[in-house]
C-alpha cells in the first residue's frame, strides 16, 4: 500500500518585493500647535503683565492725586492733552531750534556715541594696562578713583574754557564721565584671567597680539560689558545734563527751556522719552555683550 508524503514548504528569507512595487511612507507626527502656543502665551503673560499691572496702578495713583484744581504736578490726562502734538509729531521742523522731540533725541545721541565710542576706546586700552602691569595700576588706579568721583557738571566749565565750543565740550563731559567705569571693570577682568589660561598661552608661546585677541578679550569680556553697560548709561545722563548748559538743539537743552517757558508738561514727555531711549541703549549693549559673551555677560 503506498503512502503519499506531502512536502512543507521550508522556513526561508521572505520573498522580495515585486519590481515597482510602491513603497508607503508611514506618517510623522507632529508636535502639536496648540500647547506650545499656550505655553509661549503663559511665558509672555507672566513677563509683562506684572510690568502693565505696575504701571497701569502707578498712572491710577498720579492721576488721582493731581487731578485737582490747583495741583503742583498735570495728571495724566492732562499731559495728553497739553502734549498731544509733541507726541503725535516728533519730527516737526519749523525755524530755529524749535523741532520736534526727535531730532531733539537724535542730537543728543550724535554727541552720545561719539564720547562714548572715544571712552571705549580709552578706558579698555587703560583698564587693559592697568591689569596686566602692576606698576601701573599702582601708577594710575588712585588718580582714577580721585577723578571718577567728580561731578559730570563739574568738568563743563573747564571743558567750556578748553575747546571753546559747546559741542566738543559736551562731548568731552561724556567722555570723562563715562571711562571710568569702563577702565575699573576692564581692569578687575584682566586681573581675574584664571592662571591656567596664562599657563596654557606660554605653553603655546602665544605673542602679545594673540594672548590679548584669545586669551584676555574672551576672558575678560563679561567684566568689560559690565563696564560698557555702566559707561552707556552715565554718558546719557551726562548728556542730558550738559546740554542744559550749553544750549543748542538736544533733548537737555529742550527740558531746560521748557522749564523756562513754564511748559511742566511738554517736561514729563521728554522725561518719558529720555527714559525709553536710556533703557534702549542699555539694552542694545546687553544684547552686544551675550552675543559676544555667549551669555555669559549679566543680563
Amino acid at each position: 500500500m503506498s503512502q503519499t508524503v506531502t512536502k512543507l514548504p521550508l522556513k526561508g528569507p521572505a520573498p522580495a518585493a515585486k519590481a515597482g512595487a510602491a513603497v508607503l511612507a508611514l506618517p510623522t507626527r507632529r508636535a502639536p500647535v496648540g500647547p506650545a502656543l499656550v505655553r509661549r502665551s503663559r511665558d509672555w503673560a507672566a513677563e509683562i503683565l506684572p510690568f502693565l499691572v505696575t504701571l497701569t496702578v502707578l498712572l491710577g495713583l498720579w492721576e488721582l492725586l493731581c487731578a485737582h484744581p490747583g495741583a503742583a504736578l498735570p495728571a495724566p490726562s492732562q499731559v495728553l492733552s497739553d502734549s498731544w502734538e509733541l507726541i503725535a509729531h516728533p519730527f516737526y521742523v519749523n525755524s530755529g531750534n524749535d523741532v520736534g522731540l526727535g531730532w531733539q533725541i537724535w542730537a543728543s545721541l550724535q554727541r552720545v556715541a561719539i564720547g562714548y565710542s572715544i571712552a571705549v576706546a580709552v578706558g579698555i586700552s587703560l583698564g587693559v594696562l592697568v591689569g596686566q602691569s602692576t606698576l601701573a595700576m599702582r601708577g594710575l588706579d588712585p588718580i582714577f578713583q580721585v577723578l571718577r568721583t567728580v561731578p559730570p557738571l563739574a568738568w563743563l566749565p573747564l571743558s567750556l574754557a578748553a575747546f571753546q565750543n559747546g559741542q566738543p565740550a559736551a562731548i568731552f563731559v561724556i567722555f570723562i564721565t563715562s571711562v571710568w567705569p569702563i577702565i575699573i571693570n576692564t581692569a578687575v577682568g584682566v586681573r581675574n584671567i584664571p592662571a591656567d589660561y596664562r599657563n596654557v598661552a606660554a605653553v603655546l608661546r602665544l605673542n602679545g597680539l594673540e594672548f590679548f585677541a584669545k586669551i584676555m578679550l574672551p576672558a575678560a569680556a563679561p567684566y568689560i560689558f559690565t563696564g560698557l553697560r555702566i559707561g552707556v548709561g552715565l554718558s546719557w545722563l551726562a548728556i542730558v545734563a550738559a546740554e542744559m548748559l550749553i544750549g543748542g538743539v538736544g533733548i537737555g537743552f529742550f527740558i531746560w527751556d521748557a522749564w523756562n517757558s513754564s511748559l511742566i508738561s511738554d517736561i514729563i514727555v521728554a522725561l518719558a522719552y529720555v527714559g525709553l531711549v536710556g533703557f534702549v541703549l542699555d539694552r542694545i549693549v546687553a544684547l552686544v555683550g551675550r552675543l559676544v559673551t555667549r551669555g555669559t555677560a549679566a543680563a
